[in-house]
């Protein structure tokens, strides 16, 4: 994790940790999880079973042809 520091207006200060305070969380921890929101899924985690692309090989030339098929429940285009 890497320390930062951020100015915030004092009604913004005062409205951020009112709302940390209410979740039971630390200011630190509503701010990271207000930038996560901000910022929108990271994009290695909106498909996390392509970490496993390329690990396997079946030798079979029409392989994503089956996964599809067996994966989607029709052959691919």
């Amino acid at each position: 994790m890497i320390r930062t520091q951020i100015s915030l207006d004092a009604d913004a200060y005062r409205r951020a940790k009112d709302a940390a305070r209410r979740e039971h969380i630390s200011l630190a921890e509503f701010l990271r999880r207000a930038v996560a929101v901000a910022l929108g899924p990271h994009r290695g985690t909106d498909r996390p079973w392509m970490r496993h692309a390329g690990s396997l090989a079946s030798g079979d030339v029409d392989a994503s042809r089956s996964v599809d098929r067996v994966v989607y429940g029709r052959p691919r285009p």
